[in-house]
């Protein structure tokens, strides 16, 4: 039997190569016709980016939001109709649920190109019965169909991190 040399096979540009690319700069678009900024995290941990805000005049304000991005062909959308199942690592829940600043899920769909998202700090303090210590490997969000990125949203997002910052207004002291 003869053995054959294998054949080197070139570096390849997957599908999901694209689609990650594509829901990046979908969301990064949204964030810049807002007229903020989306800064890409280089050393990925659980942030693909952070997002500043700025004043009516312009002016960088305090804080930051953390995005994750995430991206799929054609998104879950739940039996309900209202919602779109996805799976998140918990090793990524323990990270965001222990930020202090706003964390938002964005889901890209390619089939729509369109953007859904999802607070994920308030999604889960509105659940009644979770419990990070429960839960397997993964568990599923439900990103409500009405939560598109828009240039607007991005702009409530800043007002999330208003009332993150307003809350330690007094109390935080550099020791």
């Amino acid at each position: 039997m003869v053995k054959r040399k294998p054949v080197d096979r070139r570096k390849t540009r997957t599908r999901e190569h694209v689609l990650g690319d594509l829901a990046v700069n979908h969301v990064e678009r949204q964030v810049l016709m807002h007229g903020f900024t989306m800064e890409p995290v280089v050393h990925d941990y659980g942030y693909d980016a952070m997002l500043f805000v700025y004043d009516a005049q312009g002016e960088a304000e305090e804080g930051v939001i953390f995005l994750q991005v995430k991206s799929t062909e054609k998104a879950d959308k739940h039996q309900d109709g209202q919602t779109i199942a996805f799976r998140l690592a918990r090793s990524d829940l323990q990270r965001w649920l222990m930020e202090p600043m706003p964390v938002i899920l964005c889901l890209y769909d390619g089939s729509e190109d369109r953007t859904y998202w999802l607070y994920v700090q308030n999604y889960f303090e509105g659940l009644s019965d979770f419990n990070l210590f429960r839960i397997g490997a993964t568990t599923t969000v439900r990103l409500p169909r009405s939560q598109v990125l828009t240039p607007d949203t991005v702009g409530q997002f800043a007002r999330y991190l208003h009332e993150v910052l307003q809350q330690t207004v007094g109390s935080v002291r550099h020791v």
